[in-house]
């Protein structure tokens, strides 16, 4: 069924390995250069010193007199700032923005061991500012106290596919009424915790990771923030807002097989897929670029391929195909989102990224694997694909603004 109304990006936001703002992330995907590095930022117990997407550049600290914030909510609140730029005039928007923030990590970066060693003596010793932040709800909760925004509030955390289906939750409510315009998004920062969670799964690559590669070996984690600012696109126009993208069609579901491994089939992705693409009325033909959710991890890399050879196997050329994860590490509950900022990126200057360190990709009929260099041309539209622990997938359809739109 297609979507009766068209949503509209009217706001983007960005803080990434790349730096601070959108500007940073355009540039450093478009230099083809990489963010990762070895990490600096704590000491982890897994044994060696693993390569990250850092966030190096200064982190905003908590807003005077709000809530306590961890170092996910400054990240998002770092985004979610840059993108309600344009709400800073419109009072009576901001009462009733809603936001809808995913993270998987929330202020767990931020809990000391100590609080583990004696959760009571911790307390007992005001560490309550901090724990108060362990909650991933409190990513959302932060943010809307900091910038204002007086709509619904909720949070979202379905592993690694939180993000997107953190955008897609809100542009569902936009498109049922429930809210004139809506701050949606995911952060996450990096944590010792989850380091050492990956480890212990085998799913890290000592080495700067390689998607979609006869020699992958695992993923690299990185921290980020990105959030967009939705709203109908008629309620854009009459406010006089400048459309940066169309998100025309999204879905979400579950492959409903495993807390960790994926379909090796691709079945639940591949109806996601198409689910997203039948919801926004786009032909299989007219998809120029797919940002992958492509991890670098044995089998998530082999079970996607086969989602893509089931979802496009009646189009007339193969699909590019995409993972950016390689250029600034998986960013957990901020990946859906900050890719999705990707795919908007792809749409709006005509530009594919490339999956780096690809030497030797996985062999797939109807797949064209991106590497090596940036690819220039006009890409119609562009999906951003998602999938998480637990079976949990997620697809958005994003495309150019109608009139051209401005520069992003």
């Amino acid at each position: 069924m297609q979507n009766t109304s068209v949503i509209a990006i009217t706001g983007i936001g960005v803080t990434s390995p790349y730096g601070n703002g959108l500007a940073a992330l355009v540039k450093g995907l478009s230099d083809n250069v990489p963010a990762l590095a070895p990490l600096s930022l704590f000491d982890t117990p897994i044994g060696y010193v693993p390569v990250v997407g850092q966030i190096r550049h200064p982190v905003d600290p908590a807003e005077p007199g709000g809530m306590p914030m961890s170092r996910t909510d400054r990240l998002a609140m770092m985004a979610a700032r840059e993108a309600t730029a344009g709400l800073q005039t419109h009072a009576h928007l901001r009462k009733r923005c809603a936001v809808v923030m995913a993270s998987t990590v929330g202020g767990l970066s931020d809990l000391p061991l100590a609080m583990v060693a004696n959760p009571a003596e911790y307390y007992e010793r005001s560490g309550l500012d901090v724990v108060s932040t362990y909650p991933v709800s409190h990513v959302s909760d932060s943010v809307a106290a900091a910038l204002g925004l007086g709509g619904a509030c909720v949070g979202v955390s379905v592993a690694c596919a939180s993000g997107a289906i953190a955008i897609a939750l809100a542009a569902q409510m936009i498109r049922d009424g429930r809210a004139p315009v809506a701050l949606a998004g995911g952060a996450d920062a990096l944590c010792t915790t989850t380091l050492a969670g990956f480890h212990a799964l085998q799913a890290l690559d000592p080495q700067p990771c390689r998607p979609f590669c006869e020699t992958r070996a695992g993923l690299n984690i990185g921290e980020a923030a990105a959030a967009v600012l939705l709203e109908d696109i008629e309620h854009a126009r009459a406010r006089g807002a400048e459309v940066l993208g169309v998100l025309s069609g999204w879905a979400f579901n579950n492959d409903a097989h495993h807390s960790t491994a994926p379909d090796s089939e691709g079945r639940g992705l591949a109806f996601c897929v198409a689910q997203a693409l039948g919801t926004a009325g786009v032909a299989l033909d007219r998809v120029g670029y797919v940002n992958a959710h492509g991890t670098g991890t044995p089998l998530n890399d082999v079970a996607e391929l086969q989602a893509y050879e089931r979802a496009f196997a009646d189009r007339t050329h193969p699909v590019p195909v995409s993972s950016t994860k390689g250029h600034f590490g998986h960013t957990l509950g901020a990946a859906g989102a900050i890719e999705a900022v990707v795919a908007l990126v792809a749409v709006r200057h005509g530009l594919v990224f490339p999956t780096m360190r690809l030497s030797r990709p996985l062999a797939s009929r109807h797949v064209d694997l991106a590497r090596d260099d940036v690819r220039t041309g006009v890409v119609e539209t562009a999906i951003s694909v998602s999938a998480g622990f637990g079976g949990s997938n997620a697809c958005l359809v994003l495309e150019p603004p109608s009139d051209g739109g401005g520069s992003a």
